[in-house]
């Protein structure tokens, strides 16, 4: 059976972007996160190591958007590098980073990378 653990609408201040003063003004992004692994037996047990945690979901991606990338995909793919690596009985992770306000020609809210994974 799968289950999907979502933590949706991360809102952080980062500094992403080809551009110099990206690095130095930053912007707004909105994350969204979405694991899929069989959480089953926390129906019975209501215990947390039984499913997966969404607190450390977030953890991660503050942490990973605190380190400055020039592409949203670079950090996108880390956040989802680390799911990996630190969510143990995840099978598939899905990731959106939305950067709001591009420094684009026109009027464009935002822009976005959804990034998503198979895990063995």
């Amino acid at each position: 059976m799968k289950h999907t653990v979502e933590v949706n609408g991360i809102k952080l201040y980062a500094y992403h972007g080809c551009l110099p003063e990206e690095g130095e003004i930053g912007g707004h992004y909105t994350i969204d996160v979405a694991v899929k692994t069989d959480f089953s037996p926390s129906f019975d047990s209501d215990d947390l190591n039984d499913t997966v945690d969404y607190v450390i979901i977030n953890k991660i991606v503050k942490e990973e958007m605190k380190q400055r990338s020039k592409l949203i995909e670079h950090v996108g793919k880390r956040i989802l590098s680390r799911l990996e690596k630190e969510i143990t009985g995840i099978s598939n992770a899905k990731i959106k980073v939305i950067k709001h306000c591009p420094p684009i020609e026109g009027d464009v809210n935002n822009v976005a990378v959804i990034i998503e994974e198979s895990f063995s």
